[in-house]
């Protein structure tokens, strides 16, 4: 037994309004984890990402090493957690580890120099790719979803239209 994994979403906005209401009504996720090391050091981002917090749903914000720590501790096995990362290479982290991941719903990755802009939410680097490459061979569901109610595309379909697989 371990945490039950409702949803694991890639999204570097967090926790925000779809994520906070709708994904966890979608989900019935009672916990939100954020996974990043960099937001785990940050004070005030942690602060504004609890106030974003649908109620009834507790977030915590951890490291990636602590999430792989507590995924097979079965003082969390009450969770059912929706996870959110900020980049699929952290992902890759959590899975080398024996996480239970069967799907990953990525629904933002910001544009910055050297990506590529794949959608109009989604951007990705060549370190990108090969995460999800990782993660496409392990025979995880990789798909793009900014809402629940918007339709999967397939990420790896998406990559090799760009021309980056």
């Amino acid at each position: 037994m371990s945490m039950e994994i409702r949803l694991v979403r890639i999204d570097d906005r967090l926790i925000h309004g779809q994520v906070a209401t709708v994904w966890t009504k979608t989900t019935k996720a009672n916990r939100i984890l954020v996974v990043s090391d960099n937001v785990a050091k940050d004070e005030l981002r942690k602060a504004l990402l609890k106030q974003a917090v649908p109620p009834g749903v507790k977030a915590s914000v951890i490291t990636v090493r602590k999430m792989i720590e507590i995924t097979h501790d079965p003082r969390f096995n009450s969770f059912k957690a929706m996870l959110l990362f900020t980049s699929p290479e952290d992902v890759v982290r959590v899975v080398k580890n024996k996480a239970d991941i069967q799907s990953v719903n990525i629904g933002g990755m910001s544009y910055s120099a050297g990506k590529k802009m794949i959608t109009n939410a989604v951007a990705v680097d060549q370190k990108d790719v090969e995460a999800f490459k990782y993660l496409n061979e392990k025979g995880i569901e990789l798909e793009i979803r900014k809402v629940a109610s918007d339709s999967k595309v397939n990420m790896m379909n998406l990559l090799k239209k760009e021309g980056l697989l």
